[in-house]
């Protein structure tokens, strides 16, 4: 199988919040159009793990070392804003929609210009239109106050915000935890077809039946350091690493 380019390395990744040590020396890398699952249970430090790709844990109380690359590019001195401008999106858990904004209205917030892959080739350009055709629940609702949405209509409006800034990846955390079973499928059919447009995903998940359905590999982070890696279908598979480190 020929290996996918890079998007993502991570290498001697460390974290803190004030003295607590979060992660240690957590490695990992993305290919193109691969999605990752990084599972874990809850306080294992998945969530920091994304925080800092991002370029969110800098400053005296939260900080982190090590390497970062995206595309080739060192970006572990970057501010988060450089960073998204790079073309690697954000999704929190937290969603942090403008609950005051519609749905086309925050759509806008996130918007930028087209970008193209490290080849020149064009990267798919999201429009409000594209993104009605991937989410059609938001393509029902685009005057909606986000305020006034349920808690999966959100996280649906938080993805399509994203992919407004036009990434070539996304870190995506947590997309199935608290919402209804359809909602949780038309996600995972989504991202299923982000990555077939070649899009880079590193996905934050507890729920083993989801990132099995979309994750190519996985990763398990357990108090901080990562434990076991593979193929997704070999975690899955494997009744040990489930019960020790995800208590499935």
């Amino acid at each position: 199988m020929r290996r996918r380019g890079r998007m993502l390395e991570v290498h001697g990744l460390n974290a803190w919040y004030g003295g607590a040590q979060i992660l240690f020396d957590v490695a990992l890398s993305v290919g193109r159009g691969e999605v990752v699952a990084l599972m874990g249970r809850n306080g294992a430090g998945k969530s920091t793990t994304l925080k800092a790709i991002a370029g969110l844990m800098a400053g005296t109380f939260a900080r982190r070392t090590g390497r970062i690359a995206f595309m080739g590019q060192p970006i572990e001195r970057k501010a988060p804003h450089e960073i998204a401008r790079l073309g690697l999106g954000y999704v929190p858990e937290d969603r942090r929609i403008f609950t005051d904004l519609t749905v086309l209205e925050n759509l806008e917030v996130g918007r930028q210009k087209p970008r193209r892959w490290p080849d020149g080739t064009p990267a798919p350009h999201w429009t409000a239109e594209r993104l009605f055709q991937l989410f059609p629940n938001l393509g029902e609702m685009p005057g909606r106050q986000g305020g006034r949405m349920s808690g999966g209509e959100q996280q649906m409006l938080t993805v399509a915000r994203t992919l407004m800034g036009q990434p070539l990846m996304v870190l995506l955390d947590e997309p199935s935890e608290g919402v209804a079973p359809l909602i949780v499928e038309q996600m995972a059919e989504a991202i299923l077809g982000l990555k077939a447009q070649g899009i880079a995903i590193l996905l934050c998940e507890q729920n083993l039946p989801f990132a099995e359905a979309v994750a190519d590999r996985a990763y398990v982070l357990e108090q901080g350091q990562i434990v076991h890696a593979g193929p997704m279908a070999g975690l899955a598979g494997d009744a040990r690493v489930r019960q020790a480190y995800l208590g499935l």
